[in-house]
């Protein structure tokens, strides 16, 4: 989505007006790829990959000096370039016919346009300008992250479901939960599955290329949920602590009921209704016919993982729940009997 655009989807007026502050007041001017040189894009993008604060030495978690580094992270390593104006490959027929079949368009569309507006929401309710802007940004960067996808649907001639309205959450704050969460499970089993998509040769490189910043942007966005989770529980009194921990708890839940669900629904159930805040099991079922076993996937996802985070300030919290699970399951396997793959 070039910046100043607006956005698609079907919004009530109150999700529209968020939206349009978003990208209307909360981002920087106007930037297009054709209107500057490839080392200005380059540039931008290496940026956006490697970041440094310059706060001295070890911060403590929740301290003014985390938060200015957070939101310097998410501010300065912000590309107005990559992907904001994007040529589609021309791709061949059995490429093509590949990724028209994944299954996966519907509930990324969605996942993306309700991604945008839970941020834009829980940014719309906080006080501090700080945090407020670095979320927002967020936001509109979701929002980017739709428009992208609508319009490879549409290059591509992929026939995606209508979309639901986008309805501003009642519960601000549980639903930023519930977002960041799903984006840190979803992108953690991305960051593997679309390595594994590259190495298999299942997309071709054109299109690798094309979309390898978004993957990269997830990485930037639940590095930035990480940190602020990790600021927000820092700062809380014992009741206010205990209250958090209860709505963090009723989000994972909440999180494991919506993916139980959507396990059930694949393969009986061709809409992304039933299929909401990821995309991580279709996708899977689409890169299986890859030689790779279940505990090789999760080694991968968490070389992946660690990689594309290398990049940023040490000192930064990383997102820890779905790694630390994927290392139980990679113990627990190697000492599970396995049967000898041909």
């Amino acid at each position: 989505m070039a910046v100043g655009e607006k956005s698609s989807g079907v919004l009530d007026d109150g999700g529209a007006r968020l939206i349009e502050d978003l990208v209307y007041r909360f981002v920087p001017p106007r930037s297009a790829e054709e209107s500057v040189g490839p080392a200005t894009v380059e540039t931008a993008d290496r940026t956006a990959r490697h970041w440094t604060s310059g706060e001295d030495g070890p911060w403590r978690p929740g301290s003014d000096a985390h938060k200015r580094a957070m939101c310097g992270l998410f501010r300065e390593t912000f590309n107005p370039y990559r992907p904001s104006v994007i040529a589609w490959p021309v791709l061949s027929p059995e490429a093509l016919q590949r990724l028209q079949s994944l299954p996966i368009w519907d509930i990324a569309v969605q996942t993306e346009g309700r991604a945008r507006l839970s941020f834009a929401a829980f940014a719309d309710s906080l006080d501090d300008p700080e945090m407020r802007s670095a979320i927002m940004l967020n936001a509109w960067e979701e929002n980017r992250h739709k428009e992208v996808l609508s319009h490879l649907v549409k290059s591509y001639g992929i026939a995606t479901a209508p979309e639901p309205p986008y309805l501003p959450p009642r519960d601000r704050e549980f639903a930023f939960l519930v977002t960041g969460y799903s984006e840190s499970i979803d992108s953690f089993f991305a960051f593997g599955l679309f390595e594994l998509a590259k190495r298999s040769g299942f997309f071709p490189m054109a299109l690798v290329d094309t979309f390898e910043p978004v993957i990269q942007e997830e990485c930037r966005h639940i590095l930035l949920f990480a940190n602020w989770v990790a600021w927000h529980r820092a700062n809380l009194g014992w009741w206010g602590r205990l209250r958090f921990e209860l709505r963090v708890a009723a989000a994972w839940v909440y999180i494991g009921g919506l993916r139980v669900g959507m396990a059930h629904s694949v393969g009986t159930n061709k809409t992304a209704t039933q299929q909401q805040n990821n995309f991580t099991v279709n996708g899977a079922k689409a890169v299986a016919p890859v030689e790779i076993g279940f505990l090789e996937l999760m080694q991968l996802c968490l070389e992946e993982n660690a990689r594309r985070l290398a990049g940023y300030d040490p000192r930064l919290s990383r997102p820890n729940t779905v790694p630390r699970l994927a290392r139980f399951v990679l113990a627990v396997g190697k000492l599970w009997p396995r049967k000898k793959r041909s």
